[in-house]
């Protein structure tokens, strides 16, 4: 298991990076669900029973747009049906967004990571490439540098 703590932290660090994005991105479809499931509920109440109130259109805006699809509420007019099939093809972009904004995340994790430092005279890797000294050994990481130059 110690071996996969770089990548869990890799994670963790892609997951804070991107957390501010995908809150935002929730919010929005929250409030596209109720928008959706309120307009499903505008074409449906007088032909369907079964959406009898804008909170239970709701649901089933959810349960379409998170693609689950329980099948106990369903459309029968036709702009019901068209609005339905409108949020299933959403409900897989919106799974879509999510991946794609952590994916980027862990991608400039990766490459920040991959930019640190080795140490010359221990071997420890992980070191930021402005850091001067070892976190374990103490030793001089710009010395070699300095001795290049030269």
């Amino acid at each position: 298991m110690v071996e996969f703590l770089d990548e869990s932290r890799m994670l963790m660090f892609a997951l804070l990076r991107s957390f501010r994005k995908i809150t935002i991105f929730l919010f929005f479809v929250l409030l596209l669900t109720i928008f959706l499931g309120s307009l499903m509920y505008f074409f449906e109440f007088r032909t369907n029973p079964a959406f009898s109130s804008i909170p239970q259109s709701i649901y089933w805006a959810i349960v379409t747009i998170t693609t689950v699809g329980y099948g106990d509420i369903a459309p029968v007019t036709a702009m019901g049906k068209i609005l339905a099939s409108f949020i299933m093809i959403l409900g897989y972009a919106i799974i879509a967004v999510p991946t794609g904004v952590l994916s980027a995340s862990m991608v400039k994790t990766t490459k920040f990571l991959q930019a640190q430092v080795k140490c010359p005279h221990c071997g420890v890797v992980g070191h930021l490439r402005d850091a001067e000294f070892c976190r374990k050994c103490g030793g001089n990481l710009k010395e070699n540098k300095e001795q290049g130059e030269k």
